[in-house]
């Protein structure tokens, strides 16, 4: 019995030390990416560079207006971009059309200053998010944009499912207790995984998992070692998978040419049900939003997979030190 209980706590001890390694190593990463944008948010950065992208929408066939919007998104988040959404917007008529080619810019680049910190730290340089998130949101708002265009869909009235209330602008004690109970939770979230994962392989229902999604990875050029931070970062957000990837590469135990496939799949198709559910309530369509998505973050991360692997493995060692 005694014996029981020290293997219990011995365990419950590994899993709280690997969970705060890894949320360590996050907070090093977080903390000063959102005190950076928090910055160039009081000097009006943000809509200097929504101004830049003004020319750009027209493009995709949307106002000019909307470039504020993607701007918002690049450098905070989807809830900051989608109230700024519903104050730009106003009493705009946008086609269903136009709030899915925005919901894709959106939902493919957003949170770059936090989420390139954090793939920069698994293994992905920054010049790499960039071109992947910025490059590959503009194009697959722009394939939607021709193809909706073409086959003339999508062009009624889009409705808004849900519209929250717009409070005034939060001082800084409000955003700093808000950025400090987001942390909070993220320790909580990364804790919840690490017990599920273990909990998984103890059962013996990890193996199964990997087998599920072999075709997938195989498609995708992704080793099964990945198979557990891909899942996680593709339900739950690129945040908590590339948290645990950078775990498992310290480990040794994922090596540099998975890690770096894997989080280019995440970068394009990451937290696909809680993001996916917020551009859905602004009157997006869920083929565009979802299903295309998908789709492009498989044929763009089959087709870099399918480069010399001395080239992926070559650009990683030389921005991270891996050798």
């Amino acid at each position: 019995m005694q014996t029981s209980i020290r293997h219990l706590l011995g365990d419950l001890v590994s899993i709280l030390k690997d969970a705060l390694r890894v949320y360590l190593t996050l907070l090093k990463i977080l903390i000063p990416a959102l005190l950076i944008v928090k910055g160039f948010e009081l000097l009006g950065v943000i809509g200097w560079f929504g101004t830049a992208l003004a020319p750009l929408m027209g493009v995709l066939g949307l106002p000019e207006q909307m470039g504020v919007v993607w701007a918002a998104a690049l450098f905070t988040n989807l809830y900051t971009a989608i109230a700024v959404f519903l104050q730009v917007a106003g009493d705009m008529h946008l086609s269903i059309e136009q709030v899915t080619v925005l919901g894709a810019l959106m939902l493919v680049g957003h949170s770059i200053h936090v989420e390139g910190a954090v793939a920069k730290r698994a293994g992905v340089p920054w010049w790499a998010t960039l071109v992947l998130r910025v490059g590959g949101a503009l194009l697959l708002a722009w394939l939607l944009h021709c193809f909706y265009s073409y086959f003339g869909l999508l062009q009624a009235p889009a409705a808004l499912v849900w519209q929250p209330s717009l409070s005034t602008a939060p001082t800084i004690s409000s955003w700093a207790i808000a950025q400090l109970e987001t942390l909070a939770l993220i320790f909580v979230i990364i804790l919840a995984l690490i017990v599920l994962l273990k909990l998984l392989k103890k059962l013996g229902l990890e193996r199964w998992i990997h087998l599920g999604l072999l075709p997938l990875l195989k498609l995708l050029g992704i080793g099964r070692s990945a198979a557990n931070v891909t899942v996680i970062g593709f339900t739950l957000g690129l945040s908590y998978g590339a948290g645990l990837l950078i775990r498992d590469v310290q480990n040794g135990t994922l090596s540099k040419r998975d890690s770096t496939l894997a989080l280019c799949f995440l970068g394009l198709c990451h937290s696909v049900i809680e993001d996916t559910l917020l551009i859905l309530m602004l009157g997006a369509d869920i083929a565009g939003i979802l299903w295309a998505r998908l789709l492009f973050a498989v044929i763009v991360t089959a087709m870099i997979a399918r480069w010399p692997k001395t080239t992926i493995n070559n650009q990683v060692g030389k921005y991270t030190g891996y050798h």
